[in-house]
């Protein structure tokens, strides 16, 4: 029954040509399918140096079945294959999105010279001194005092946000953006929260009431903060 169905359908797009494989067919039938395809008319006749992007649905590909159907399409001179993209991801790939996701909670007080590194969100229930350092991949909350140095977003995220109970940092980072003490008009303050401002392209720092509309998809932790 499988063998009758359509494998392969093939679609123009701006970019060039999506190949978006049946799930549910075999893989040797896709296999030959695609062959047949790009060995009819259709294709020779296209225009030279078309881009492929494969779509393979949810179905798991190996690297040898990606060679497979990559080889398949690189035997046309005029097609250049782009990506093969499956809905099912990696173990290692669901790992690192579980590591981004993840919060990290430790009750303890960051001293000078102390360094403090976690994968995904970190919910710290103490104070950062001066001379201590604190850095995430995600976003850093601080249930004390942060007058040492924090940096949030080290892996690129932007959207990253650090929050405080009561905000004096020596040094803020989020990702690439910096901002150090002398540029805030306080000496500190209770309940603040920094982020990336897009249009200004700077650290701002505000009440940390505004995190639902800075952030609108903030996580629970957030809100719970922000509600006091």
């Amino acid at each position: 029954m499988n063998n009758k169905k359509q494998a392969v359908t093939i679609k123009g797009t701006k970019e060039g040509l999506t190949f978006i494989i049946d799930e549910s067919c075999s893989f040797d039938h896709v296999l030959i399918e695609l062959e047949q395809k790009l060995s009819s008319s259709l294709v020779e006749k296209e225009h030279p140096m078309i881009k492929v992007n494969v779509y393979v649905g949810n179905r798991y590909v190996s690297q040898e079945m990606k060679d497979q159907i990559i080889n398949i399409v690189r035997s046309k001179k005029n097609l250049i294959i782009n990506d093969v993209i499956s809905d099912v991801m990696t173990k290692k790939e669901a790992r690192k999105i579980q590591q981004d996701l993840d919060v990290t909670t430790i009750t303890r007080m960051i001293r000078s010279g102390q360094v403090i590194h976690v994968k995904g969100d970190l919910l710290l229930i103490g104070d950062v001194n001066p001379g201590g350092r604190i850095t995430a991949t995600g976003n850093i909350y601080v249930l004390g005092k942060l007058t040492g140095i924090a940096h949030a977003g080290v892996e690129g995220n932007r959207q990253a946000v650090i929050a405080a109970a009561y905000m004096n940092p020596t040094q803020l980072r989020i990702a690439d953006f910096m901002s150090r003490a002398p540029d805030f008009e306080t000496e500190g303050l209770f309940m603040e929260c920094a982020y990336i401002d897009n249009k200004e392209e700077k650290i701002i720092i505000d009440r940390l009431q505004r995190l639902s509309n800075i952030r609108p998809n903030m996580n629970s932790i957030e809100r719970r903060m922000s509600n006091g």
